[in-house]
Order: structure tokens, then C-alpha cells, then sequence
């Protein structure tokens, strides 16, 4: 019994010493943000501009096919944007399966 708890002992001393080592060991880098591209900047706010022109825009009187077409080019819009921004999106059952994984091994 005493070589089993001894055992268990020795594991996770090893296994809380461990990261503290290889985090000494790399030197770290100062992180540097790319900035966004000047033309990628202009683009962004034009298709802003041109979103809250839609926004602010009278619908009541249009047909349905002009309804319409506003509604793909705001789909085509935020589209853009969004491959504009290049964020990392993490879906909501990523999200879970990350923090069981932290809980589990933590």
C-alpha cells in the first residue's frame, strides 16, 4: 500500500514539475499584431457606410424582388466582413469538448 501511494506521489510531482520546466526553457517573444492593410481598412468602412445606408433605407415601399436583393447584399456584406476581420471562431460544442477536457484534466 505504501508503494502504491508513494508511486502516486512521485507521478504527480512529476507531472507538476514538468510544465514549469519547459515553460522556463522558451524564451519568450514579444507578440507583434499585423496591422490591417490601408486598403482592407478603406473597404471596411465603405461597406459599413453602405449597411447602415441599407438600414436606414425606407422598405415599406419596395416590391418584394428589391427586398430581396437587399437581403443577399447584406448576406454578401457581412460575408465580406467577416473574411476581412480573419478571427477565429471555436463553435459552441468545441467550446464544451475544451473545458471537459480542462475539467478532466485539471
Amino acid at each position: 500500500m505504501k508503494k502504491i501511494v508513494f508511486c502516486i506521489m512521485a507521478v504527480l510531482m512529476s507531472l507538476t514539475f514538468i510544465p514549469l520546466q519547459s515553460n522556463a526553457m522558451v524564451p519568450e517573444e514579444p507578440s507583434t499584431l499585423v496591422d490591417p492593410k490601408p486598403s482592407e481598412v478603406l473597404e471596411v468602412k465603405n461597406l459599413e457606410l453602405r449597411l447602415d445606408e441599407i438600414n436606414k433605407m425606407d422598405k415599406s415601399k419596395m416590391t418584394r424582388a428589391e427586398k430581396k436583393t437587399l437581403r443577399k447584399e447584406v448576406k454578401s456584406i457581412n460575408h465580406r466582413l467577416r473574411e476581412v476581420s480573419g478571427g477565429v471562431y471555436i463553435s459552441v460544442a468545441a467550446l464544451i469538448l475544451i473545458v471537459l477536457l480542462l475539467v478532466i484534466l485539471l
